[in-house]
């Protein structure tokens, strides 16, 4: 399984853990987030980008030139750009065809059945430096076709047809496959390439009636519902809000001036998040857990974000997988700074305000930065350019290159010591990363510094030594380091358990809502009572995506609240199940469900969830894992058993399912049984330490104590922890 698969299916997956609206009461210190003015979001409604043109000619013009504008679009002569001239596509074995039939565009592939078809495309979706198209199945499922254009120009290597997953065997039945979840745009896409959507999945008819005000990114989804406004402009009102749900004002009235140094400084200090926020709605790796965002509204609120997490950041926070921007600014010097998006790009066109390096002179001193002495390459050429130094990029989706917004300085020496990228290399691929080191310290005297400071700590505790774990303590306690730094420390503290309660306490108190969230995580390994003292506060926390995981984590111990929290659980819990009844179209939603209603007791629906998660998917083992836990819990294990097995006839070589059944017949005294089941999941699963700890044991109280120690023994061999189990 390739890096792309994992992250592409672990960012779909952690919608498992979601969940989250409530309180007016607020966690001492913790501002509001929000700057909509709630009376006029109550009343305001959607009234489209071609009312604000009225008014906002310039705007608009600008407006229409960019991506948003064109971010999906009715599928006609005018929108499409790719080649259905009776165009063939060929890739493992399937022959893909694309035609033109009553001015409507087809395409040809291999359908749900694996069988070719032919699908009219409805949409398309993107325009530079690649188009999708869109498909309806049944259902009211619209699936991104396998096969996506090439926009960008011949000579660049584009007007071809390509496949975004070029090293992966897809068929029908992967779940990489374009008729299946992960290319679902009701879920996946719709939220970031329309404007207000509603997914309106029916959980009953397993159907979708997916709206939206408009069908590409207008004016309303960055300055939200437009007709208060609207009335405002029309009868020449002169209140203070001018009818607008959110006053995009940040830079307003601000200038960035140098100081004595030449560094360049705000003229006064950046207060809120609102643009940041308004864009990261989109341009941040997230699963959404309710519905109904409006800018100026909480990002946390409705979206719960990743952190800098293995197989989507490198160790020293750089960009692996498609983050898209926020998670990456959030570590960045100019972030601390109170530089937002908008001083670097026209939030109408998106182009940049300024062609080149200009872009950075508007607050940096060219004179000391655009020339030689600094960039140490000729000027005009790649090497000056400071986004290739401070902004590498990476291609994702194999033809669109998306630049690291952590704006860093180049360290080669820490691609030495840590393995990870540096912009030196990106473009001097005739040299090593020594040689680079070597270079950089050859100018300066020294190794390079930088804003970022954690990349040690992260490769240490990814290296499991020991040391890590007092480091990463010490970076989630340094308020000086950026928030998403700090959480994303204690994320990875979490798992060690080696942290004390009233670390975990002192945490779940910080001003950062990301840093709450991530506590979260620690309290999930505490002892029941000790979880319930550290998240029963963040019940009422100020933010929704707090509050639910909180819920999440508490379901089953809310019996050990005080009294006083017991409203505060009541309604968290009914945010968390809303938050997965509204992703009740994912198996891994109803999962979660299932656990929490078989956690309250509420067995029967727990079993509905489960096996629903199972219509859904046959093969999301998941479902029968949890299903035969519930069971279990009853004194049902003949019923584990079976719903074991059932699961095995989809996912025959699950090693989890082996694992479960094996234990399943454990307590069902089916010895034999159960040591075959147990050894299936070794033998499919060597790696991990349980399995092989698990099956040991069970050899050893059936009387083969010296296979049970050549089997330990073995495994100690090929380096795996047996104690730790």
């Amino acid at each position: 399984m390739t890096v792309l698969r994992i992250s592409v299916l672990a960012g779909i997956a952690m919608l498992a853990l979601a969940a989250w609206h409530f309180l007016a009461g607020r966690q001492p210190g913790v501002p509001a987030a929000t700057a909509v003015s709630e009376t006029v979001a109550a009343a305001a409604a959607y009234v489209g980008s071609q009312s604000c043109a009225q008014c906002h000619a310039a705007e608009s013009k600008a407006w229409q030139s960019s991506q948003h504008a064109v971010a999906m679009q009715h599928a006609t002569e005018q929108a499409v750009l790719g080649n259905f001239n009776d165009a063939t596509y060929s890739f493992q074995g399937v022959q893909t065809s694309f035609f033109r039939r009553d001015d409507k565009y087809f395409i040809r592939t291999d359908g749900p059945d694996g069988q070719l078809a032919d699908f009219e495309v409805k949409y398309t979706f993107g325009i530079a430096p690649l188009q999708q198209y869109l498909v309806e199945l049944p259902g009211g499922r619209l699936q991104a076709a396998a096969v996506t254009w090439d926009a960008r120009p011949r000579e660049h290597g584009g007007q071809r047809w390509f496949r975004q997953y070029p090293d992966e065997q897809i068929d029908h039945t992967d779940e990489l496959h374009w008729t299946r979840r992960s290319q679902n745009w009701n879920f996946m896409c719709a939220d970031c390439h329309s404007t207000q959507v509603s997914k309106g999945y029916d959980a009953t008819a397993d159907s979708f009636k997916t709206t939206y005000a408009e069908i590409a990114v207008g004016c309303e989804a960055c300055h939200g519902p437009g007709s208060a406004h609207l009335q405002w402009a029309q009868r020449k009102g002169n209140e203070p809000g001018k009818g607008l749900t959110v006053q995009l004002d940040e830079r307003r009235g601000v200038a960035w001036v140098r100081d004595e140094a030449g560094k360049p400084v705000r003229s006064k200090p950046r207060q809120t998040e609102r643009e940041i926020e308004v864009c990261a709605q989109c341009h941040a790796r997230r699963a959404q857990i309710a519905e109904g965002y409006e800018p100026g509204r909480p990002f946390l609120d409705h979206y719960l974000p990743t952190l800098l997490t293995p197989a989507l950041y490198h160790v020293d926070g750089q960009q692996q997988d498609e983050v898209f921007i926020w998670g990456s600014w959030l570590q960045s010097r100019m972030h601390a700074a109170g530089v937002t998006c908008s001083d670097c790009h026209d939030p109408h066109t998106q182009k940049l305000r300024a062609p080149g390096n200009a872009v950075c002179a508007q607050c940096h001193d060219a004179q000391k930065y655009d020339v030689a002495a600094h960039h140490r390459h000729e000027p005009g050429t790649a090497g000056a350019q400071c986004v290739n130094c401070h902004m590498p990029q990476t291609t994702y989706m194999v033809v669109d290159s998306r630049r690291d917004h952590s704006m860093r300085v180049p360290r080669p020496d820490e691609s030495v010591a840590l393995g990870v990228p540096n912009a030196c290399n990106a473009c001097h691929t005739d040299h090593d990363v020594k040689w680079a080191a070597k270079a950089v310290h050859d100018w300066l005297g020294r190794d390079a510094t930088g804003y970022q400071t954690f990349a040690s700590v992260f490769h240490a505790a990814e290296g499991g030594e020991p040391s890590a774990l007092d480091r990463l303590a010490g970076v989630a306690g340094d308020t000086a380091q950026p928030a998403i730094v700090r959480a994303s420390a204690l994320a990875r503290l979490a798992g060690s358990g080696q942290f004390t309660r009233d670390f975990a306490q002192r945490m779940s108190q910080d001003a950062s809502p990301l840093v709450r969230l991530a506590t979260v995580q620690l309290a999930d390994v505490m002892p029941a009572e000790a979880r319930a003292a550290v998240l029963g506060p963040l019940l009422g926390d100020a933010t929704r995506a707090v509050r639910i995981e909180a819920a999440r984590s508490l379901a089953g111990g809310q019996d050990r609240l005080p009294q006083e929290l017991q409203t505060h659980w009541d309604t968290a819990l009914q945010e968390y199940v809303a938050t997965l009844q509204y992703n009740a179209d994912r198996p891994e939603s109803r999962v979660a469900l299932g656990g929490v209603r078989a956690t309250l007791g509420e067995t029967g629906d727990a079993q509905e969830q489960f096996a629903a998660a199972v219509r859904l998917d046959p093969e999301f083992v998941p479902a029968y894992v949890n299903a035969a836990d519930a069971l279990r819990v009853q004194g049902r294990d003949q019923e584990a058993a079976d719903m074991l097995q059932q699961g095995l006839q989809h996912v025959p070589a699950s090693a989890t399912l082996h694992h479960a059944l094996g234990l399943a017949r454990v307590r069902l005294r089916q010895t034999e049984l159960a040591l075959s089941s147990l050894r299936r999941a070794v033998e499919l699963d060597p790696a991990t330490a349980r399995y092989t700890y698990v099956y040991a044991v069970a050899l050893h109280s059936t009387g083969q104590a010296e296979e049970s120690i050549r089997r330990l023994q073995q495994a100690t061999s090929a380096g795996l922890t047996i104690a730790t189990c």
